[in-house]
């Protein structure tokens, strides 16, 4: 055994040190990338996952103090011990965790006392695998996972002192050793809302080793001998007597139902499975996974940088279902607290991630969305609402009612197989109701619904970012209206209602702005201030979310020439800000500022879109060459890699899509808008069998335009692709050049849709 895991893990070291060179796409991905972020300045506000793709419990390494939603600092020094976590953003902070720490000699348990100081230089970090010299103690601990479960190999020096630390966390916990069985079960009840009074998440962790010391502590009290604790913050030592270069085997899981399926789960997914077999069935399935795309070139950066996106987009949901005895799917609802059959997942923000995340999902990983929207149907069901941002259930933060485009543009791609007359209903429930909380349902719609905009002076924050993306989800729901053939009636008030964006147009700035209830825009308007009326952003940010109905935009701004110039100033005004609204200038502002992009503000997600907006009128080429320079110049394979906070996927999809050489400006819609590849050549494996393949083979630094497209070795003269002739399969062929072609994409015929064209 003990040679087996030396040849494997010189493999695994052996496959790391040559990176640049390895085919797998799991290895070119850094999980670290975005992890050398602050409260005040984020590179991506990430932590190390080890994980499988959309798995239930992710496992890292905790540098922060608990209840610390930066959980994992690069520049920290210290590891206070290694956490099941569920964060989905350090804003959002954590839910189901608790934490495993080995030390040796004088007993440390406090978070504080037991930290180790540890080295980057000491450290392996991959999707499938982590490993971490802890220095204080002389212990390698490896950590490799399943969906639900997760196998330490915790390697000890000689020492008669040796343990293992568990840390239920405070806010209710409790815990229990039982040395007959070297098991230690307990649950934890720490979370940051979005559930219900009953949750607690339940955990078992089985030993290979027997234990010759038990204590359980509370608080800040050790007890000796004491097997079983309950209170705020409890925890339990088990000690062993160790040998130089052992290793003890520990395996985890948890359950969100009962400590039954807990142990149920553990015994599904690991069984008696040894360290390295678990190793690389998770390994394989990253590289099942991530090799839905691959692609091909000599920048090895660029590639790192790709597969560590493409991680990050396969992180996010998580699923919250469990597999109960009868191997029937079931969930703990975090929205009535009841254990219920069918599928749910948890842990993402639509006013993020259905610009980019979800049209990924749709065009790479459909089945896996599937059961997304069956869990959304579960949402509905148990809530009353759909949620705008889950963690796990209804969380109140961010505007608009963005699960309207999630629900739509899975439907209008192609998903079928599940009730999308109930996700409709939801919709229309959304719609038309304000929620339980802000951000559920719609704020002002009763101001909405009759004047056609969330007026500025009636004290509801944030009034014309809900209106611009009310009136955008209007739209999405008009398109699947008319799919599934409902009421005209019906069908015609939501087509009246996603022109409600024109509302706020205002016409002496030429930008959007609030509006006032009675009509009147406000006196001394700011478009450079942030906040107040638009959602972590300005009026120069906002007034491209007409996602639906770019030509309507353009005729309201003045035409093309008047439009691509606003298109420009973006990137050539200077980076000035009003942050009175804040009274301090939060983090979105500062990277914006210290990007020399002007006001293009890529570190947050109104206006990723934008760039591929000259499409629409008459000047692709300005997309090429944009899009090209925010790959290149804000996103690294780095711990600040990059350029605001990741956002569950969102900030990550962006960049797929725009390597791929297209992006889903307006989701819900059967449309890509063209931009160009950053590569030689990539091959999408779709799930349907057919491939595409997308080549640009003179691609280059310098040959960063599209000087001609072919599409199947047809002249292809659009600024977009169609998904459902995608999904046939095929070859996108680039013709690139160091020079833009002024001539293609110029003529109406080839702009992509807009509402104002399509009648």
């Amino acid at each position: 055994m003990k040679i087996k895991s030396l040849i494997f893990f010189g493999l695994i070291h052996c496959c790391i040190s040559i990176n640049a060179q390895v085919k797998e796409p799991v290895e070119y991905v850094n999980p670290l990338m975005g992890t050398q972020s602050l409260h005040n300045l984020s590179n991506g506000n990430t932590y190390p996952a080890i994980c499988r793709p959309w798995g239930m419990n992710f496992w890292t390494p905790q540098t922060g103090k608990m209840g610390d939603g930066w959980a994992y600092t690069y520049t920290a020094e210290k590891i206070r011990g290694f956490k099941q976590t569920h964060q989905p953003s350090p804003w959002m902070n954590d839910y189901g965790q608790f934490s495993i720490m080995p030390v040796t000699g004088k007993l440390a348990f406090a978070e504080d006392e037991r930290a180790s100081w540890i080295s980057h230089k000491a450290e392996v970090s991959k999707p499938y695998y982590y490993s971490v010299y802890l220095a204080d103690y002389d212990v390698t601990t490896e950590i490799t996972t399943t969906e639900r479960a997760a196998h330490f190999q915790i390697t000890f020096p000689e020492n008669e002192k040796s343990s293992i630390v568990i840390d239920a966390f405070d806010k209710g916990s409790y815990i229990k050793i039982i040395p007959s069985e070297n098991k230690i079960i307990g649950y934890t009840t720490r979370n940051s809302g979005g559930v219900p009074q009953n949750f607690k998440n339940y955990f078992v962790l089985v030993f290979d080793k027997k234990f010759l010391t038990n204590s359980t502590w509370i608080d800040k009290v050790l007890i000796a001998d004491k097997l079983e604790a309950e209170g705020n913050h409890v925890g339990a030592v088990v000690g062993f007597q160790t040998k130089k270069g052992e290793k003890v085997n520990v395996r985890v899981a948890s359950s969100f139902i009962s400590q039954e399926q807990a142990e149920l789960n553990l015994k599904n997914e690991l069984g008696a499975s040894i360290f390295e077999e678990t190793v690389l069935q998770s390994k394989a399935e990253w590289n099942k996974v991530l090799g839905k795309i691959t692609v091909e070139d000599n920048n090895a950066d660029q590639l790192k940088t790709f597969y560590s996106c493409l991680y990050r987009t396969v992180c996010f949901p998580q699923k919250q279902y469990e597999i109960d005895k009868d191997g029937k799917i079931v969930h703990y609802s975090p929205y009535n607290g009841k254990i219920l059959p069918g599928y749910m997942y948890a842990g993402t923000g639509f006013w993020d991630t259905f610009r980019a995340l979800y049209p990924l999902l749709n065009l790479v990983y459909p089945s896996i969305n599937k059961e997304m929207q069956e869990g959304l149907i579960n949402d509905y069901k148990e809530g009353g609402f759909l949620p705008e941002w889950s963690s796990p259930g209804f969380r109140n933060v961010m505007v608009g009612n963005n699960s309207a485009s999630v629900v739509s543009d899975a439907y209008m791609k192609g998903l079928r197989g599940y009730d999308i007359n109930t996700l409709y209903e939801a919709l229309l429930h959304g719609a038309n109701n304000e929620g339980p909380l802000e951000a559920v349902g719609r704020k002002g719609v009763q101001y909405y619904n009759t004047l056609g905009y969330v007026p500025y002076d009636v004290k509801i924050n944030e009034n014309a970012a809900r209106t611009l993306e009310y009136a955008y989800d209007d739209f999405a729901i008009w398109k699947l209206a008319k799919a599934l053939n409902r009421p005209k009636k019906e069908i015609s008030l939501y087509e009246k209602r996603m022109l409600n964006y024109k509302k706020l147009y205002n016409p002496s700035v030429g930008l959007m702005s609030g509006r006032n209830k009675d009509g009147s825009f406000p006196a001394n308007f700011n478009p450079f201030k942030w906040g107040d009326a638009f959602t972590e952003g300005n009026s120069w940010h906002y007034s491209w979310s007409v996602f639906h109905d770019i030509q309507g935009l353009i005729d309201l701004m003045g035409g093309e020439k008047n439009f691509t110039a606003k298109l420009d100033a973006v990137f050539t005004m200077p980076p000035i800000f009003d942050d009175s609204y804040y009274g301090a200038v939060i983090h979105e502002i500062r990277e914006m500022q210290i990007m020399n992009m002007g006001q293009y503000a890529h570190g947050n997600q109104p206006i990723q879109h934008m760039i591929y907006l000259y499409n629409y009128a008459g000047e692709p080429w300005k997309t090429q060459y944009w899009s090209r320079e925010v790959m290149n110049r804000l996103y690294k394979p780095t711990p600040d890699g990059y350029c605001g906070d990741e956002d569950n996927g969102q900030t990550s999809a962006w960049y797929i899509f725009s390597a791929m050489g297209f992006y889903p400006v307006c989701p819900g819609t059967e449309e890509y808008v063209l931009g160009a590849p950053l590569f030689e050549k990539t091959t999408l494996q779709l799930e349907n069998g057919k491939q595409l393949i997308i080549n640009a083979p003179n691609n280059s630094e310098t040959n960063k335009y599209v000087n001609e497209l072919k599409w199947n070795n047809a002249l292809h003269t659009k600024n977009y692709i169609n998904h459902f002739d995608v999904l046939k399969g095929g070859e996108l062929n680039f013709d690139m050049a160091s020079s833009p072609n002024f001539k293609r994409g110029t003529t109406k015929e080839a702009f992509p849709y807009s509402y104002s064209t399509s009648k």
